[in-house]
């Protein structure tokens, strides 16, 4: 009789807590999303949209130096946005006559559509279209490039050596911190959770919120240049516009993408005669030092590279605006 009571009396216990854990999860799940801060807000306002395929993609577009027939597009990295650059877009209009930047279609400003196949392929294409839609489509374009934005440039430059008609003219690549070779990347641990697609994919995008993704994310930064407490707010705001962590597990693809793809995109590094460069940040745990550079030199022998300070990490343009600015701009002006 004891025993059924504590049982009964058990049973009573969880069926409360599920009844306080429903409504509770239910809520948590309908947070909105942070309120832009006024630094991103005037980013946000003084871009614009395009349309692709019925998709609203953002970007950005500056007038710098008159008289330059100069034009660098930017594409960033994974998980964030076009904003990943603007500790050195005033730097930029100051070399180049143009300088624009684009969300990727699921970050940032731009739609996050699902489900979706999300694909590097159709990022490039995506690039493509902006530089038609501004009438840029036959101008020679210097691409300067981050990360996952890294992988989107190797398929634009592969398209380019084929020549194929309606493609980019590259003048020039500048990479940064991208796991261009699968053999060197190692993504953190959530990466690898959600770019497997399984059962807690969607329940992982789910439950993140700005604690999970800023102690994910501080890691990859330099001990000495982590992001304060308002940029990594700004990061989760552009991820979180339109549920953009809900979409998180299907752009990781690109993961997996880089693997079946190695020869098409390395291939297409190796084999072209424009300039390229490489600014690296040594102290990068996604792409670590001295393995990843090793295999860059001697796949890529005739790329010059820049290796900024010792203490600078995954994110070298936010971590070190000057030091990239410079390293770029020696490349820029070396050709």
């Amino acid at each position: 009789m004891v025993r059924r009571d504590r049982l009964r009396r058990m049973r009573e216990w969880w069926v409360q807590v599920g009844l306080l854990a429903v409504p509770l999860l239910a809520a948590y799940l309908h947070i909105p999303p942070p309120q832009l801060s006024p630094a991103l807000h005037s980013w946000k306002s003084s871009g614009k949209f395009f349309t692709y395929k019925g998709l609203h993609i953002f970007y950005q577009d500056s007038m710098g130096v008159v008289g330059s027939p100069e034009i660098v597009v930017l594409l960033h990295g994974f998980p964030t946005s076009s904003y990943d650059w603007y500790k050195i877009w005033e730097g930029l209009t100051l070399r180049f006559h143009r300088v624009i930047a684009l969300d990727f279609l699921g970050f940032g400003f731009s739609d996050k559509p699902r489900p979706h196949h999300y694909s590097i392929f159709e990022q490039a294409s995506i690039v493509e279209a902006l530089l038609r839609h501004l009438g840029l489509q036959n101008r020679r374009i210097n691409l300067l490039s981050h990360d996952y934005g890294d992988t989107v440039a190797q398929e634009l430059l592969y398209r380019y050596k084929q020549n194929r008609s309606g493609r980019l003219t590259i003048k020039s690549l500048c990479l940064s911190n991208g796991g261009i070779f699968p053999e060197t990347h190692r993504p953190l641990l959530l990466q690898k959770l959600l770019k497997d697609g399984g059962v807690l994919s969607p329940i992982l995008t789910r439950l993140m919120n700005f604690f999970v993704f800023s102690r994910g994310l501080t890691p990859v930064f330099g001990p000495y240049t982590r992001p304060s407490e308002s940029e990594l707010w700004d990061m989760w705001a552009g991820i979180r516009n339109n549920d953009g962590n809900l979409v998180i597990d299907s752009l990781l693809q690109y993961i997996n993408q880089r693997k079946k793809f190695r020869r098409r995109w390395v291939g297409a590094l190796a084999s072209v005669s424009i300039p390229i460069h490489f600014i690296y940040g040594p102290l990068d745990p996604v792409n670590p030092y001295p393995e990843f550079l090793e295999l860059y030199r001697k796949t890529l022998p005739r790329s010059t590279v820049s290796i900024l300070d010792d203490h600078i990490s995954h994110y070298p343009q936010l971590e070190d605006p000057m030091g990239f600015l410079n390293a770029y701009m020696g490349f820029i002006n070396s050709f």
